[in-house]
């Protein structure tokens, strides 16, 4: 078992890859606590869950939203828990976005936790201290910031995803080599078999390093106003993917790491090798979807995006595996680029 932390300016937050998820009760109070999973995860796992009452909301990004907030308020308030209350995700990235929020919010503040129980949670959404919900076709518009107090990434739990959950994790874990660790790309390429056979052994080393990057960023960069931009690699094109397609968050994030690898090609920040090896990656564990947004509906999504600031976006580029850098970029020459993009395909 592996202890990272966070440690930003408002708050400490421990991360713990490889503890049982059955251990999480030990670390909670007493009383006043609230677990929220969803339907899914509480089929599979409720049985085990710490013996406390649990909120479920629906599977899926339909529950990102203010109502379900709203809702889960509600019964917070129903359940007298007051500001010494503490709330217990156990799910993915939509179970601890939503609980985290609610965390955030409810009577200004109260003391929450994760046990992330998919990979794409384990390797990015539950870890950083971002909170997010849709509002409409604008993905993770409305937010907030709260580091929990603990994360506990058990990779027993990911032998039971489903395969598409899985792979949408693995996106995100390549990511994380892309902009920050080239000795993680490298293991992923070398170890394709145990990749997809998902040994534990190997995940909880992957899973290691790709959060030890990321804690690294959110301690430097908490809020997001510099170098934590580079997280968003592939997903100023993702999301567009992602909204447009329903697609799974990682694997429209895989089609954004395309555009975003062609684009730095382009550009001259990278060269033909890189690029080219890190699109066979991507395309070796058959990440990549066909997209083809009409110009209309692109437009919606960019002026939408939240790292846009009057005409121009923070755009994410690669300057070679392991390195990553934001520029501003007029909105229009995203545009472009897509469009010719579009006609080369």
């Amino acid at each position: 078992m592996k202890k990272i932390e966070i440690d930003t300016a408002g708050a400490r937050s421990k991360i713990l890859v490889g503890e049982s998820w059955e251990k999480a009760g030990t670390f909670l109070p007493g009383t006043g606590v609230i677990i929220i999973s969803d339907d899914n995860v509480f089929r599979l796992y409720g049985d085990k869950f710490p013996p406390f009452p649990v909120f479920c909301i629906k599977p899926g990004e339909s529950s990102k939203k203010l109502e379900v907030i709203e809702l889960l308020a509600e019964r917070l308030l129903g359940a007298a828990i007051d500001r010494s209350g503490f709330i217990l995700a156990i799910g993915g990235g939509v179970v601890c976005d939503v609980a985290g929020f609610l965390a955030s919010v409810y009577m200004r503040g109260v003391r929450c936790a994760y046990v992330s129980t998919t990979l794409l949670s384990q390797v990015d959404a539950s870890t950083g201290g971002k909170n997010g919900v849709n509002l409409g076709n604008a993905k993770n518009i409305i937010g907030t910031f709260l580091q929990p107090e603990f994360v506990v990434c058990d990779p027993s739990m990911l032998m039971t995803l489903p395969d598409e959950e899985y792979f949408s994790g693995l996106a995100e874990l390549i990511k994380t080599a892309v902009i920050g660790d080239e000795k993680l790309f490298r293991l992923i390429e070398d170890h394709y078999g145990e990749v997809l056979s998902r040994d534990r052994e190997l995940l909880e080393l992957l899973i290691s390093m790709a959060i030890e990057y990321k804690a690294s960023v959110v301690s430097e960069d908490e809020r997001e106003t510099g170098l934590r931009r580079v997280l968003n690699f592939g997903h100023t094109f993702g999301h567009a993917i992602e909204m447009y397609k329903s697609a799974k968050h990682g694997f429209a994030v895989a089609s954004g790491m395309e555009l975003a690898v062609s684009y730095s090609f382009n550009r001259g920040y990278i060269d033909a090798s890189e690029k080219e090896r890190i699109i066979a990656l991507l395309k070796r564990f058959d990440l990549l979807r066909f997209h083809d947004i009409p110009d209309d509906q692109l437009y919606q999504y960019i002026v939408h995006d939240k790292k846009k600031t009057g005409s121009e976006i923070y755009f994410v580029f690669t300057s070679g595996i392991g390195r990553a850098f934001a520029e501003k970029v007029p909105v229009s020459e995203i545009f472009d680029f897509y469009r010719q993009n579009r006609k080369d395909r």
